[in-house]
């Protein structure tokens, strides 16, 4: 590397470094509020199931402080049901629904949560969220507390919940692929999917998220891809681009990954999402200035570019459904979980779909049994 490429990668890490100290400092404060705020809430004894991602490293530890939870606090209809390789969250939170379970709490990663979650779409079944994951990335737009397994449980097993968008991928090229694939987070084609597929494991489990970047790096000045996309606005009416160049295209539902705000106008439950096509030029000066851009919207708390961006390019653009064609097949993702290559997609929206049990206490209970939002999602 030359001198330049160094200053300029140091001074980003720096500027990370200094971002996430003020994140922790933020972070303590508002556990020190929240834990005021979970011991006023109000327990249901309903009939509670545990879906557990056992490959977690803390997934045994966080089971045992689960039973015992529950057991201080007299919940004594508690099931636990473990994923599998053959058997994803979606078929555990099935039999937990056929098993009797009124709330279902899905103990994991983001993957855990979304397949959970593609499962209770629509049914009026609340799901609580115990987060052990790397990203964590639902659970933290959601407010729920990381690396806080009582306060989580204490959200989980109480009245407060919101009703939360679902978005949906359709891989329409792939006559084998017969549903839409749920996301509650982002979905994507392009760079950030070969980022994520290329991430070490092992590297994930030592540094966290910060393994992304790493990958990222890895494939910075990978070739450009080339789509016409049509989004459908929320008033119905249809915008066309013909064989665009970018270097990722994004689906967003939430917009906060750690530290940084992708997409700082995405609402959870707006029945909209969030489109984002992300293009950069000059070699790593325009990544950069990509950078830049995501830390000055992070900063404004608005979709917004730098003023001093030259060479990247982030379009913004809100809409119910988006149809992607690709001149190549090309790496896909939903909420980090990665899906076949694909040239032709749909992304959509199921509004409100989805009761998530959140610490906010707005009066909903999440064990009333109310009637189906929508039609359950398809087999995801």
């Amino acid at each position: 590397m030359d001198q330049q490429t160094l200053i300029i990668l140091a001074t980003m890490v720096a500027l990370i470094a200094l971002i996430v100290t003020v994140i922790a400092a933020i972070r303590i404060t508002m556990h020190r509020r929240r834990v005021q705020r979970l011991e006023q809430r109000r327990d249901d004894q309903v009939h509670y199931a545990f879906i557990i991602n056992p490959s977690k490293p803390t997934a045994a530890t966080t089971r045992a402080r689960i039973k015992e939870y529950c057991a201080n606090k007299g919940l004594t209809e508690v099931m636990f049901i473990d994923t599998q390789l053959d058997k994803d969250g979606r078929a555990c939170a099935k039999e937990a629904l056929a098993r009797g379970a009124d709330v279902v709490i899905a103990v994991g990663g983001d993957g855990t949560v979304r397949t959970v979650a593609s499962a209770l779409g629509g049914t009026g079944h609340a799901m609580g969220i115990i987060p052990i994951g790397t990203g964590n990335l639902f659970a933290r737009n959601m407010g729920i507390p990381l690396d806080d397994v009582e306060a989580a449980l204490t959200i989980a097993v109480s009245h407060g919940s919101h009703r939360v968008d679902v978005g949906r991928l359709r891989i329409l090229d792939d006559p084998d692929e017969d549903h839409a694939h749920a996301f509650l987070i982002i979905a994507g084609v392009g760079f950030d999917a070969v980022m994520i597929d290329d991430t070490d494991p092992k590297l994930k489990k030592n540094i966290s998220w910060l393994a992304y970047f790493i990958s990222g790096a890895k494939h910075l000045f990978t070739p450009k891809y080339h789509a016409s996309i049509t989004i459908k606005g929320p008033d119905g009416e249809t915008f066309t681009q013909q064989d665009t160049e970018f270097r990722t295209f994004m689906a967003g539902n939430c917009g906060q990954i750690p530290v940084f705000s992708l997409m700082p106008d995405a609402s959870f439950n707006d029945g909209l999402l969030d489109f984002e096509m992300i293009d950069t030029n000059g070699g790593l000066i325009g990544w950069a200035n990509l950078f830049g851009d995501v830390v000055h919207q992070t900063i404004t708390g608005k979709a917004s570019q730098s003023p001093l961006s030259t060479h990247s390019h982030i379009d913004q653009m809100q809409g119910v459904q988006a149809e992607v064609m690709l001149d190549k097949p090309v790496p896909a993702q939903v909420d980090g979980d990665m899906l076949p290559e694909t040239r032709h997609i749909l992304f959509s929206v199921d509004r409100e779909a989805l009761l998530v049990r959140v610490p906010l206490d707005d009066g909903i209970s999440a064990t009333t049994q109310i009637p189906p939002i929508k039609a359950p999602l398809a087999k995801d």
